[in-house]
């Protein structure tokens, strides 16, 4: 210290050292708002027919964006984007939940790639995030942790949302900070989306009470409009019979307004709709009420999201805060989702590979109240992959695509009203997450850092784009950009593009299964395109200039290497091998009355392999309430009491339900219950034998099973079904606590 210290203290002197300024001047306050799976043709903003009205003021007040990308993936994405360098550089090859054993592909950002909130908090920033985060491996979320790689131990001082790539909107799994906690289960009028702004605006209070000479960064990502596709009525009602007419028609429309608005320049080409994916007119008229009520959630739900980035905005200007905050409006973590297949009302049968029809989910659909259903927390439902395919015009293809840009390319506003002019000029240069960081770090006049805790850091991929904010037509100072995704993949270059689409089709995952079975990838065709004349990727040229893409073909190797993104489709991996996905080495577990909020890749898997459950509980008669549940709505596994008969009760993903109950109530007192799962592999049939003290009281018949997970963020609980219920048999209970007392719960792979 600058002081003197001598043997006493009366001859000491004390001096506290000046604190440094490392920062510059009035440094702004920076957030960045990263909206989830929603692609470039859905926002009025950029042509499209959904409401945006929070978009298009940022727009008004500051830049637009038509040539920003993604890696068409959501955990993918959210690490380039924090740290600046490719994602599978930073082994975020794919979704946490489909980690895998390769360098490039586990799940784990390493702390040699520190986030751009780490590196801010030590320049004198607050760091908050809220909503979606979706970098923490799937089996490290459990209350126990380790919780070094959850928000807070990658930089954030402060995080409210959900740690998995979903969540209800209605009961979602909340997180805050290192505790789980629970949203009100009675409230009506509760939404996360709407609870993340008032959560953001208290934060901001504190940081105003406690440090208001204090720069803040902010990063708010929420759930909104990931699947499932959870809002009031009211909003989506606002859209009511707008989208009759269908996906191909609203690609018509909105791309003739994309050339009106200047969105796309001219003679840019409309893209085809590819042979596998259906035409509206190919919809029988049956379904389409069912096809177009899918959409009209939808766009209510992004509208309603828009709305609270509106309401975040308005925040800051009520405490004004607004003139020196940097805002990145990010619309889009990947292009829109094709993951809904031909509509669904539980999205995970797609990431499950389950086969099922139109037919099965319009007659489950209807036994949960038909359309009026849809939206509500009774479903997980998603709209049908045409949409996505129509909210990505012009381009091809959806999310999960990294070869063609309806899976990356994402319009971005920047607004900042002490540094940044308006222009309505919008901005072509070609750019990409990992430019995000780069360009903080040159505003703010910091060297990305060679050491951080400790920690030697691996060098950026990423481009600062600052120079685009006083130059509309600078040429672009991206030399190269690296795309894969399930060996989906592509490399630009000075302006040009050289891709292949993979053997993985995003809207028919039973389609893909075969071309996976053969796939090489060293014998994929690719595209060429010149994208200074072909911002649609139209026009391939890969006969034309076969030299050109051979050259950009060796450098995509390069590349990719050099990113650790070999074996190339290593994110298909689980796709051929589900066994093998991320899971707890444990093979039994005890649990008691308290075990709560288990995620489902570190739960026992119940209902996926086979399993003894042993409870020792006491029953007092009649009793009711839940023993255990796995699961959710969309799909799940519960055991429950009901006016003391016994009930299990297998949610195949809503379209088919197992159940059995004991014909006779038990008698009030101690007992001995088992259920006995057996299931010949994964997505194989099975059955469930109930058994108390060791007397069989019910048998259900599982005609088939899940092989991969039932939901993304729900979890298995005991004496309660936290969350979304696994049967609505108790929805209007919920969380339906048990009325006796669970001693013990055994679980056994066996």
């Amino acid at each position: 210290m600058a002081g003197t210290a001598k043997p006493r203290l009366q001859d000491s002197a004390m001096k506290w050292p000046e604190q440094s300024q490392r920062l510059p001047k009035d440094a702004p306050n920076i957030l960045i708002v990263l909206i989830d799976d929603v692609g470039f043709g859905i926002p009025e903003t950029f042509g499209g027919e959904v409401h945006t009205p929070t978009l298009t003021r940022l727009a008004d007040e500051g830049l637009r964006y038509n040539c920003f990308h993604t890696t068409s993936i959501c955990s993918p994405t959210r690490a380039a984007l924090l740290t600046g360098r490719n994602h599978t550089r930073v082994g975020s090859g794919t979704i946490a939940e489909r980690a895998v054993a390769f360098d490039g592909y586990t799940g784990i950002i390493p702390k040699t790639a520190a986030t751009v909130a780490e590196v801010l908090k030590q320049y004198g920033y607050h760091t908050s995030a809220f909503g979606k985060w979706h970098n923490t491996p799937a089996t490290e979320t459990t209350a126990i942790g380790p919780k070094d790689r959850w928000p807070n131990g990658y930089g954030f001082e402060y995080f409210y949302g959900f740690l998995a790539g979903e969540t209800s909107q209605w009961e979602p799994r909340l997180v805050e900070n290192y505790d789980p906690v629970e949203p009100p289960h009675d409230d009506p009028k509760y939404h996360l989306t709407e609870d993340m702004v008032q959560k953001a605006l208290a934060w901001l209070d504190k940081r105003q009470s406690f440090a208001p000479d204090k720069p803040f960064l902010m990063y708010w990502a929420p759930g909104g409009v990931h699947g499932p596709h959870h809002i009031f009525p009211e909003w989506a009602d606002k859209y009511k019979g707008k989208f009759d007419t269908g996906w191909d028609a609203y690609r018509e429309r909105v791309y003739k307004r994309q050339l009106e608005m200047g969105i796309i320049p001219p003679g840019t080409k409309l893209t085809p709709r590819d042979d596998t994916m259906q035409a509206w007119a190919d919809i029988p008229e049956a379904q389409r009420a069912f096809q177009s009520r899918g959409m009209e959630i939808f766009a209510g739900f992004v509208e309603h999201t828009d709305a609270q980035v509106g309401r975040l905005v308005a925040g800051l200007e009520q405490r004004g805060l607004r003139e020196n905050t940097l805002i990145f409006y990010i619309w889009g973590d990947n292009g829109s989702s094709a993951e809904g297949q031909q509509g669904s009302i539980s999205e995970l049968l797609a990431q499950n590979n389950i086969p099922n029809t139109i037919e099965q989910q319009i007659a489950a659909l209807e036994k949960l109240g038909g359309l009026s259903a849809l939206g509500t927390p009774k479903t997980d439902n998603m709209y049908h992959s045409g949409w996505a395919w129509a909210g990505s015009t012009p381009f091809r293809a959806t999310k999960l695509v990294a070869s063609h840009f309806g899976g990356t390319r994402n319009p971005m506003v920047v607004s900042w009203p002490k540094g940044i002019t308006p222009d309505k000029t919008i901005r072509s240069q070609f750019h990409h997450v990992v430019d995000i960081a780069p360009t903080i770090y040159e505003l703010l006049g910091i060297k990305a850092p060679k050491v951080v805790n400790g920690q030697e850091q691996m060098k950026l991929d990423g481009t600062s784009l600052a120079y685009t904010f006083t130059d509309a037509k600078a040429a672009t100072r991206k030399e190269v950009q690296f795309f894969d995704n399930n060996g989906s993949r592509g490399i630009y270059k000075d302006g040009w593009y050289a891709c292949t689409f993979g053997p993985f089709i995003p809207w028919n995952t039973p389609a893909s299964a075969p071309r996976l079975a053969k796939w090489d990838s060293a014998s994929d065709p690719w595209e060429l395109y010149n994208l200074k004349a072909d911002f649609s990727q139209a026009d391939d040229l890969a006969k034309a200039q076969p030299e050109k893409l051979a050259k950009l073909k060796e450098e995509f190797l390069a590349l990719a290497e050099d990113n650790k993104d070999f074996p190339i489709g290593a994110g298909l991996w689980l796709r051929m091998h589900p066994a093998d996905r991320i899971k707890t080495s444990y093979t039994d577990w005890t649990f008691n009355a308290n075990t709560r909020r288990m995620p489902e890749f570190s739960a026992p898997g119940i209902g996926r392999e086979s399993t003894s459950v042993t409870l020792d509980v006491e029953v007092p008669a009649n009793a009711d309430g839940v023993l255990y549940a796995l699961g959710g709505a969309g799909g799940g596994v519960t055991l429950y009491m009901d006016k003391g008969h016994l009930v299990y009760l297998y949610n195949m993903m809503i379209i088919e339900q197992y159940s059995a109950r004991s014909e006779s109530a038990l008698a009030a007192g101690k007992h001995k219950i088992e259920v006995i799962t057996k299931i010949a592999g994964p997505a194989k049939g099975g059955s469930a034998t109930l058994l108390v003290d060791g007397r069989e009281v019910g048998k259900a018949d599982l005609k088939r099973t899940v092989p991969v997970a039932f939901s993304a963020s729900e979890t298995f609980d005991v004496g309660v079904d936290l969350g979304s219920t696994v049967s609505l048999d108790y929805f209007d209970r919920r969380p339906f606590a048990f009325t006796g007392t669970i001693q013990e719960v055994r679980v056994k792979l066996q």
